[in-house]
């Protein structure tokens, strides 16, 4: 499903998203933000880089960030439903992940991202693995969650 016909759904709907990015940097924001009308279902986004955002910001617990790390589907699962609460909205989609070309482990290799979405009523959790350059993993990773949004809001989640 193409981010138009995502955001066509949203606002026929009457849902509001918001979006907690961490490896992708902004880039599902932007994406859907380059759509004209965006701002009918498009309440916000943070860039939650660095923990200490997470934590303030997105109320993901120091602690959990301690024991999973930040790249895990505990915090991925945290992160969206920080934000949707943060941000009063409807659905909120988060990515955490290694976006290289440093930071990879044998535990959590680089391309490796978890992404998240939360409604009021329920949270799902992707993980993913990608390769290519960060740019393309970055990309991959915006795409992957765009794609689960669009089939989540076509089965009514």
């Amino acid at each position: 499903m193409k981010t138009s016909a995502i955001a066509k759904t949203l606002t026929a709907r009457g849902l509001t998203l918001a979006t907690a990015e961490s490896c992708t940097g902004g880039l599902i924001a932007h994406t859907l933000t380059n759509i004209p009308g965006s701002s009918a279902f498009l309440t916000g986004g943070i860039i939650a880089y660095a923990n200490t955002i997470k934590t303030r910001f997105l109320k993901v617990p120091d602690r959990m960030i301690k024991t999973h790390g930040a790249v895990s589907a505990a915090v991925a699962k945290a992160m969206a439903e920080g934000a949707r609460k943060q941000f009063n909205v409807d659905l909120a989609i988060a990515t955490t992940g290694i976006a290289g070309p440093a930071g990879g482990t044998d535990r959590k290799p680089v391309g490796l991202v978890f992404i998240a979405l939360a409604s009021r009523r329920h949270t799902i959790v992707k993980k993913c693995f990608f390769t290519g350059t960060r740019a393309s993993i970055k990309t991959q990773s915006s795409q992957t969650a765009l794609g689960l949004l669009a089939q989540a809001v076509n089965r009514g989640f």
